[in-house]
């Protein structure tokens, strides 16, 4: 075993693969470079560490009529698994507690545990609504994540633009009056 670092173990020939496709590509690559790189790869897909993600979600007694709860603007940055290049944005999330509330820092761990991962967009928000509903049972789940993609930017059509997506469940998806209140809650109204 190869170590770049004190604390992560990498197996000289994983470091010797990345090292000759850098060189593959063309590239005058510092001995240090692929256990760098491969460091950097790690932590970006640390969340394969978690497997099941309703265990990130402590729950606690869900006060009478709680109404809806929202966390907004979580950031994230995930890697897209068809490229391997990196997109970022927010994910924000709304629910009706019906016996239980869950630990608002919680939110933000289930964010990181499904981004930290290869990743398209639209599983994002599916990952965390199941979560939620596995985790809480609510009434009902509004995931919304918008995204900035690099290999729309700099790869392909070279252009920049945001992708937004949403992810629905119980209430929200089939009462219009509680989809409208989460909405206005989610744009800040």
């Amino acid at each position: 075993m190869t170590t770049t670092d004190d604390t992560l173990l990498i197996p000289a020939s994983t470091i010797d693969l990345v090292g000759n496709l850098l060189r593959e590509l063309g590239a005058d690559v510092d001995p240090e470079t692929p256990g760098r790189m491969l460091k950097a790869l790690r932590e970006m897909t640390a969340g394969y560490a978690t497997s099941d993600l309703k265990s990130l979600l402590k729950t606690f007694e869900a006060p009478s009529d709680p109404g809806v709860v929202v966390v907004r603007g979580i950031p994230f940055a995930s890697l897209c698994e068809h490229h391997v290049l990196p997109f970022t944005g927010t994910v924000s999330v709304a629910y009706i507690p019906k016996d239980r509330i869950v630990g608002l820092s919680k939110i933000p761990r289930l964010v990181r545990a499904v981004t930290r991962r290869l990743q398209v967009q639209e599983r994002i928000g599916q990952m965390v609504a199941d979560a939620m509903v596995d985790g809480l049972d609510p009434i009902g789940v509004m995931v919304i994540v918008t995204g900035a993609h690099t290999c729309m930017n700099l790869r392909g059509i070279e252009c920049p633009g945001d992708m937004v997506t949403s992810c629905v469940r119980g209430a929200f998806a089939k009462e219009p009056e509680a989809r409208a209140e989460a909405m206005a809650l989610l744009r800040g109204g």
